[in-house]
């Protein structure tokens, strides 16, 4: 198998894996959802700790606390990942399934217009047009609900921000979730003893299968994201952005077929218009990657 050819792979097992999680999730009842993040950060915390041992990364991990800058990035990356984290297992446990699918689709409209407000990108016209259909579709997607996606949004900007910053702080995938998950890891070992001593965890007596699926959360947590960094250092971006939107089709699928959530008229078409500012984005960036290494290589023919 050619290198770009495993690369692939991994990187779609690793979109199969998350659009696989609506499954997972409601395995881990009667935990709530914040019960349920809090085992996942912990738990997440001891195998990214081994996998930092095993391949050798502490000296990674070590510079990152010698960088204020970074660490403060990574704090934020942190922040925002718990959220999203939280949101996601929430949607995903109180049989909305479909609505947080709705993020991950509107992630990349999310993530373009946070260029234009944060970073002053100037958009191309057709990018431009996009985004009016993306608010167009929350639009009629607020009237179809009779309240604004609320799940959706939390995890496009949630996420978004948090790609924001881990694209600033510029650290290995392992090392910074490593640091993320250390980060928030005392306040989940502090709420979980808290439940604990209330009698409110469900860690024990739910049996044994129960404690090892909430500690396989750690496990489910970093395979996906070793995948997604064998794919990244193998594929090009333009290959990857196209394998994103393996997740949440799956995710949506999983939601109107084996989960059985309503689709109404006004969903579908709210849906719709997602799809097509997603179908316009990427035909606008492939032909502007194109563009730009034609450029490129006249410039190099000079």
């Amino acid at each position: 198998m050619s290198d770009q050819r495993r690369g692939f792979t991994l990187g779609f097992l690793a979109y199969l894996m998350w659009g696989a999680f609506p499954l997972y999730w409601p395995l881990l009842e009667p935990s709530g959802a914040v019960e349920i993040l809090a085992h996942r950060m912990v738990w997440s915390l001891v195998v990214m700790g081994v996998l930092v041992l095993l391949l050798r990364r502490t000296a990674a991990l070590r510079a990152i606390l010698r960088e204020r800058s970074t660490a403060l990035l990574l704090g934020v990356a942190a922040a925002t990942i718990t959220v999203n984290w939280g949101t996601y297992i929430y949607g995903v446990n109180s049989d909305r399934v479909v609505e947080t699918s709705l993020g991950y689709f509107i992630n990349p409209l999310v993530t373009v217009l946070m260029g234009v407000l944060i970073l002053g990108e100037r958009l191309r016209p057709v990018q431009w047009t996009a985004l009016g259909i993306g608010l167009a579709a929350v639009v009629v997607l607020t009237v179809d609900y009779g309240r604004p996606p609320v799940i959706a949004l939390v995890l496009a900007f949630s996420f978004g921000t948090y790609g924001l910053a881990k694209k600033s702080a510029g650290v290995g995938a392992i090392e910074s979730l490593t640091f993320e998950t250390a980060v928030i890891a005392p306040f989940a070992v502090g709420y979980l003893v808290w439940l604990g001593s209330t009698g409110h965890g469900h860690l024990t007596g739910h049996g044994a299968g129960h404690v090892a699926l909430l500690v396989a959360s750690g496990v489910v947590t970093a395979v996906p994201l070793l995948c997604f960094g064998g794919a990244a250092t193998r594929v090009s971006m333009t290959t990857l952005g196209l394998l994103q939107y393996l997740a949440p089709v799956l995710q949506f699928a999983l939601g109107i077929t084996v989960l059985g959530e309503r689709m109404p008229l006004g969903r579908w078409i709210g849906f719709g218009l997602v799809w097509l500012a997603l179908v316009i984005l990427t035909i606008e960036a492939l032909r502007h990657h194109r563009r730009q290494l034609a450029l490129a290589a006249e410039a190099c023919a000079v």
